[in-house]
């Protein structure tokens, strides 16, 4: 079956009513949380996920992977009208966007920014039609070992390419690797750190970790900042006036910057571990070297808001590649979708798209669709979107503390589950104030499991020899990319400090 007749197949999977309507609901929502400081879509996604229980498994996967992509839009709300990025994918909105804000042209960096987030949201899920089958191909000729392997280097790249303090990022999966092995051990059937209680034999389920790191943790730490204290200075915004859209010049002048963040960020956001705050900010600085005005960036450059919205877009269709075809989630938010696939009995990977064509091809379709409703619903919704960042802090913290606590309860009806819910948040808050990495922990205690069942069966089938991870070739050249990734942060101070001497050294024989 080629790419356009399974990608028919699957929009017509997904042209139900229910279906529209949960997509429509999921993109909207998706604002809502990106719109809120504080929140972003891993927490958007944690808290919604009890909710979906009740819903087929591809209108829930749907509406949740519609919540993740149209955060990224909402995000960029507040970055542009308050300096305030909804997450930090949208850190690189602020540079250039608040700056055309201050200018009286917040509008047309609203419209420009939908139209740049919908670009690449289109890209994307045309690249996602071609490389995911490619990719899953390649996959299914993986065994244990590789498998193995590849869970490492998905958690590497988060900590040595992505986080700022390397030895926390990987102290933080390590804590995420050891929840993992709370309850049975499947080699040899007895329990693990389960103190006896009979709730935990079956391990600590990812819903309370995550609405707890995400939702709990989120929240604690911006009361810690002092959030509920800010006053927002709110600069509103109307599509009935003519200053409100943008000008051909805008146009002619974001052009390219919308084509290289798409293509940019999507081959970053398929790199498991690296993400959309990584492909923002690198487009940025590609859009300002590129740029015959580079001295207009900071100041509001057009460019330099569009280039960065495209990126963090094109990111999150990226990251869709490795968790549908690998299993592997290369963010916080896709962890979150991975837990989804898993609990209604889906598991991703490389026979995913043979196995579940139907559900596979309906997600990837569906993206077509949340795009198109989402540049309508972002550029005439703006002004009702932007209104709820007006939303003072101190009000927003009871409500969703009381939803993660509800939608905890709701998911097994238990105590203890809300217990670890609120300890989670609690360990949210102090690992973001000493620099600690939640997503590192989620992305681990979902691997978790599967790194350790992919360990043991390799081990099974050397007879626990090792030297089996260099005489496969796929396993060793995935070797010698962990290498790099371990090297990295040696070889990287090196190489600045080379090129610097050889810039000073020829500065020095300029008469």
């Amino acid at each position: 079956m080629d790419v356009f007749s399974s990608l028919a197949e699957g929009l017509a999977a997904i042209l139900t009513v229910q279906n529209l309507l949960l997509l429509a609901a999921g993109v909207s929502i998706g604002m809502v949380v990106g719109v809120m400081p504080g929140l972003g879509p891993s927490a958007g996604l944690a808290i919604l996920l009890p909710v979906t229980f009740g819903l087929d498994p591809t209108g829930a996967i749907v509406m949740l992977a519609a919540v993740y992509y149209g955060a990224m839009y909402g995000g960029t709300i507040t970055s542009v009208l308050i300096n305030t990025p909804g997450e930090s994918a949208t850190v690189a909105s602020t540079f250039d966007g608040f700056p055309l804000a201050k200018a009286g042209r917040a509008g047309p960096a609203l419209v420009m920014a939908a139209i740049a987030s919908f670009v690449a949201g289109t890209i994307g899920a045309v690249l996602i039609s071609f490389f995911a089958p490619m990719t899953a191909s390649v996959a299914r000729t993986f065994g244990p070992p590789e498998l193995f392997l590849v869970t490492i280097a998905g958690l590497l790249t988060l900590i040595v390419i992505v986080g700022k303090h390397r030895m926390l990022g990987a102290l933080s999966a390590l804590i995420g690797f050891a929840i993992a092995t709370v309850g049975i051990d499947v080699g040899v059937g007895q329990q693990r750190y389960t103190f006896g209680s009979s709730e935990l034999i079956n391990g600590i389920d990812f819903i309370p970790v995550a609405i707890g790191l995400f939702g709990v943790g989120e929240i604690l730490h911006n009361l810690w900042r002092g959030g509920h204290l800010e006053h927002i200075a709110f600069k509103s915004v109307s599509f009935r006036n003519r200053a409100f859209w943008p000008t051909r010049a805008d146009a002619k002048e974001t052009r390219g910057s919308m084509v290289r963040g798409s293509f940019l960020g999507f081959f970053v956001g398929t790199a498991p571990g690296a993400g959309a705050t990584v492909a923002s900010l690198m487009s940025y600085n590609l859009e300002k070297s590129v740029s015959k005005t580079p001295e207009k960036f900071g100041k509001g450059a057009m460019a330099g808001l569009t280039g960065p919205e495209a990126a963090n877009n094109g990111a999150s269709s990226g990251a869709m590649v490795p968790l549908l075809t690998l299993g592997i989630p290369g963010s916080a938010s896709t962890a979150v979708l991975l837990a989804g696939f898993l609990l209604w009995g889906l598991q991703p990977g490389p026979l995913l798209m043979q196995q579940n064509p139907e559900f596979a091809w309906g997600l990837i379709g569906s993206m077509y669709l949340g795009n198109v409703m989402l540049l309508v619903i972002n550029i005439f919704m703006i002004p009702v979107f932007a209104s709820i960042a007006r939303v003072p802090f101190r009000l927003l913290a009871p409500i969703v503390i009381v939803l993660c606590t509800f939608g905890t309860y709701t998911v097994n009806g238990s105590v203890i589950e809300v217990g670890v819910m609120l300890a989670c948040g609690v360990l949210g808050f102090f690992m973001r104030r000493f620099g600690m990495s939640p997503a590192a922990l989620v992305i681990a205690l979902v691997l978790g499991p599967l790194a350790e069942e992919t360990l043991r069966q390799t081990m099974v089938i050397s007879g626990g020899d090792p030297a089996i991870f260099l005489e496969r070739t796929t396993s060793m050249w995935l070797l010698i990319m962990i290498a790099v990734l371990l090297l990295l942060p040696v070889i990287a101070p090196l190489f600045k400090r080379i090129v610097r001497a050889q810039l000073r050294d020829a500065d020095d024989r300029v008469p």
